[in-house]
């Protein structure tokens, strides 16, 4: 985690704002109509001033008196926050050997600067010559080639080179590493760094399927961060626009029902945003619920998603018996006694509940509907207003 002060360079009049970054998703657009207010931010211009960074890489300070572009900025430091200690000696010391003082190229170096060898202790040459030899082989190697590898003289031969360049960082051999071009500028590579539930790209429609001329987006995002992806896409005729979309980390049974070509980019996002506030469990149990409402759409799913409390789930249970042994053993609605096991019918239990109420045996166990509503009325566009006019009626009907 860093901060940056920002300003505009041609309106300095206007003041500072102090940017975390990476921004959290759930400040992205807080953060936004700060920016915005000192009339910079612009989704594919160069026009934040860095009047300071204050985070943990000394080599980011050069980026001070410098103008960026604040998506460049927030990629840079989701790249490096996911890096470890030796990865972070590899970033600084490389950067300063190539005096890199461009976001662009500071981007494409955190692609390729695990080449690089950097020596920070001399003390343990084995330590050295064994990292050396990972670096130069893509950080792979098998147990028994590290067991044959004679560290020490590996190391040895690395110092006695003479090809190491003393940076504040550590001692640097970039063992051929070349600057790769993997950002061009203005599509920046794909990169999961929060826990996304779906990946999409948007492209020009003009562009070929395989075109690397995408814009990625990960949902849920805010609406901002919709926004600026399509605004830094630089596709101006909405008509134009095309998703396609990746990675999915939906339950299955989400995948399965939707077709997502025909939803809208608003409801897929609606529908990740309900679905991140939900645990592991809760999500395995939306995918059994998805399995027995058959939902249609992304809104039909959301509402699932948000009305779980309504519905009883038995994981694993494929039988009567299996779900009557979970209702009595693990719900929690009963105290279970094993020294009772012998006198306990789970069979004849679990027939009588599912004889009293809506429910069926998914792929991932038993799951019953226990609402006022009819699983459609629940599915429908406001299931909260459904279910006031509901009970108005029923009151009126007793007056």
């Amino acid at each position: 985690m860093m901060e940056a002060v920002l300003s505009n360079a041609d309106h300095p009049e206007y003041g500072v704002v102090t940017i975390p970054f990476p921004i959290p998703r759930e400040q992205f657009d807080h953060c936004i109509e700060l920016v915005e207010a000192l009339e910079v931010g612009n989704a594919s211009a160069k026009d934040c001033n860095v009047d300071e960074i204050r985070s943990a890489w000394p080599v980011l300070k050069r980026l001070e008196g410098k103008v960026v572009n604040l998506d460049e900025l927030d990629y840079l430091s989701k790249r490096l926050d996911s890096f470890d200690v030796g990865e972070a000696a590899q970033f600084q010391a490389m950067a300063h050997k190539l005096e890199l003082i461009e976001l662009k190229d500071l981007i494409n170096l955190t692609f390729c600067c695990q080449q690089a060898t950097v020596i920070t202790d001399f003390s343990d040459l084995e330590a050295i010559g064994r990292d050396h030899y990972m670096n130069l082989h893509g950080g792979c190697a098998s147990t028994q080639e590290l067991e044959d590898l004679d560290g020490a003289e590996t190391a040895r031969l690395l110092i006695d080179s003479g090809a190491g360049e003393v940076t504040p960082y550590g001692v640097v051999y970039d063992n051929g590493m070349k600057l790769e071009q993997l950002y061009d500028g203005k599509h920046l590579p794909c990169y999961h760094y929060d826990a996304d539930l779906l990946t999409v790209a948007l492209t020009s429609r003009l562009e070929p399927e395989d075109t690397p001329k995408v814009t990625w987006l990960y949902l849920p995002a805010s609406h901002e961060q919709i926004d600026h992806a399509w605004l830094r896409s630089g596709i101006a005729d909405p008509g134009d626009m095309c998703f396609r979309f990746g990675e999915s980390t939906f339950p299955a049974e989400i995948d399965a029902a939707l077709d997502f070509q025909q939803e809208s980019i608003y409801e897929l996002n609606d529908l990740a945003l309900a679905v991140s506030k939900l645990s592991e469990k809760e999500q395995k149990k939306l995918g059994a619920v998805v399995e027995m409402a058959e939902p249609e759409s992304a809104s039909q799913i959301r509402h699932l998603a948000e009305n779980m409390d309504q519905f009883e789930f038995a994981p694993g249970a494929h039988t009567p018996a299996e779900y009557g042994r979970y209702m009595i053993q693990e719900s929690g609605h009963f105290e279970y006694d094993e020294n009772l096991e012998e006198f306990y019918d789970y069979e004849k239990y679990g027939i009588q509940r599912m004889e009293q109420e809506s429910g069926m045996f998914t792929d991932r166990g038993y799951v019953s509907y226990h609402g006022t509503m009819s699983l459609e009325e629940l599915m429908m566009e406001d299931p909260a207003e459904a279910y006031q006019e509901e009970q108005g009626f029923q009151m009126g009907g007793m007056a």
